[in-house]
């Protein structure tokens, strides 16, 4: 009996050393049950002791399996792909007009030079992650910045009214360089109103190349005071001929090339007048050449002087003055003004093509069977605060170029309909429709 039972005692070990559900012996023996008992308590304590061990090398090949997963999210194919994407959302950020590129602004809610994010956004984040203030006692940001307030409200007057000259060696308020006018994407003002003259009744595609074509014609200016600048003086010089079949990708080329040829003559002639004026002394002290410092007026001269074609003394005119001046070139009316005058001149002015008139008439922001392009853009001038006319100029471009229902000309049948409009529960589309 006793041997049996020592043998099945051996037997569970082994079972128990394999890894095997524990089988309890039929008969076994007082003192073979505690020497059972014993090697049990010890073998169950090895097998919690290697449980442990798998257990943590579960742990370290998981890490590694998420480390190589996060290595596979940044793979180079992976960055290509975003590489791809950016370029792709790029492609979009041009000036209409065939103005040049929208300059990069930073981040949403970033602030520049690394110096974190602005409060707005930090109380969406907040917001939206649902994350409560580490305290409730503590006092929110609003409470601190309206404290801060108040406090710089109650201190003593004596600091607002002392007016001591700054001491870190700048001109505040002031433009160390006056004289200085670019238009930043566009050299100058004359080439402005040239590209903005060669965009109407075209593509913009068609209207860069008609621009590209008196580049490769006529060549840009590399040294003097209109460096970068297209050689104007060389095109009012040249044939009509040549000038036609420098833009003629650009359609309308017969017409515009007349336009530019009678505008550049136009400028020439001013140019050499207002130099005649600086070089006697006549200017009449209310005018803008009266204004101008002794610097704008040497520029003036030397810009005459080298047949630099210019119109940048537009930047020290009025508004309604620029308008004007604009407008009595040839093949120059209110559209193509008004743009020089947002886009260049950087002056608030509601500038209204075919795409915003449309959208304009659909909206009903004007009469839609009374309006025209000019009385629509007189009233919109009037209405639409100047805060809001450079973006919602661009917005509504961009708005009547890729909506596939408020393109020109659109209807039900059209390609892309069914993916609907984001203002399509405000507009009423009238007009000449597909399908």
């Amino acid at each position: 009996m006793e041997r049996r039972a020592t043998r099945s005692s051996a037997r569970q070990a082994a079972l128990r050393a394999a890894g095997l559900q524990d089988v309890k012996p039929d008969i076994m023996s007082d003192g073979a049950i505690s020497r059972r008992k014993s090697r049990r308590e010890s073998l169950k304590a090895g097998s919690i002791s290697a449980k442990a061990e798998q257990q943590r090398a579960a742990g370290r090949s998981k890490v590694v399996k998420g480390s190589a997963a996060k290595k596979r999210k940044t793979s180079p194919a992976k960055k290509r792909k975003m590489r791809g994407a950016v370029e792709k959302m790029e492609d979009g950020d041009e000036l209409p007009h065939n103005l040049g590129s929208i300059s990069k602004a930073t981040g949403t809610g970033a602030l520049p030079h690394n110096r974190g994010s602005t409060p707005a956004l930090q109380s969406i984040e907040n917001k939206n992650n649902h994350k409560p203030l580490s305290n409730p006692n503590e006092e929110t940001p609003a409470v601190k910045v309206e404290a801060s307030v108040q406090e710089s409200a109650d201190l003593p007057s004596q600091t607002k009214n002392s007016k001591k000259s700054n001491t870190y060696g700048l001109t505040p308020g002031v433009s160390p360089f006056p004289d200085w006018n670019r238009c930043g994407e566009v050299p100058s003002v004359l080439d402005a109103l040239i590209r903005t003259l060669l965009s109407g009744a075209t593509t913009g595609a068609n209207s860069a190349l008609a621009f590209s074509g008196l580049v490769q014609k006529f060549g840009l200016l590399d040294h003097g005071i209109g460096k970068g600048s297209v050689d104007w003086d060389a095109v009012r010089r040249a044939s009509l001929q040549d000038v036609f079949e420098a833009i003629k990708s650009g359609g309308l080329a017969a017409m515009k090339s007349k336009n530019i040829k009678t505008i550049l003559d136009m400028v020439y002639e001013e140019n050499q007048l207002r130099r005649a004026i600086l070089v006697k002394g006549e200017e009449d002290a209310t005018s803008d050449l009266g204004k101008k410092s002794t610097g704008g007026k040497l520029y003036e001269i030397a810009c005459a002087d080298q047949n630099f074609l210019s119109l940048n003394h537009l930047h020290d005119l009025p508004t309604e003055d620029a308008m004007t001046a604009l407008v009595k070139y040839p093949g120059i009316g209110p559209k193509t003004a008004a743009c020089v005058l947002l886009f260049c001149l950087q002056r608030p002015c509601f500038a209204v093509d075919t795409h915003i008139f449309r959208i304009c008439k659909w909206l009903g922001w004007v009469p839609p069977t009374k309006a025209t392009e000019i009385t629509a853009f007189s009233h919109l001038e009037v209405r639409i605060p100047d805060r809001l006319k450079y973006s919602l100029h661009q917005l509504l471009i961009r708005h009547g170029k890729t909506c596939p229902r408020c393109r020109a000309i659109t209807g039900q049948s059209s390609a892309r309909w069914d993916e609907g409009c984001v203002i399509d529960h405000l507009v009423k589309r009238t007009g000449k429709r597909k399908g």
